[in-house]
């Protein structure tokens, strides 16, 4: 059984995930979890079992950026 590749929704939302993650956590962590979030985009997908991928990008895109004005209110 082959897995099935993300639709461009999918894409689109992991890679906005990805660029917000070094915004939100700056230093080594948002790198990380940017960089984990690409990889998982290019062919981690094939691996199955994206459900915490997925759960850390719905973290990601609804968490508030402390840098944001809307956090400083």
């Amino acid at each position: 059984m082959t897995p099935a590749p993300m639709d461009h929704h999918e894409k689109m939302r992991m890679r906005a995930a990805a660029f917000r993650a070094t915004r939100l956590y700056p230093g080594p962590v948002g790198e990380l979890v940017s960089r984990e979030l690409l990889s998982w985009e290019d062919f981690g997908y094939r691996l199955g079992g994206n459900r915490l991928v997925m759960d850390l990008v719905d973290h990601v895109l609804k968490a508030q950026d402390s840098h944001s004005p809307e956090a400083a209110a």
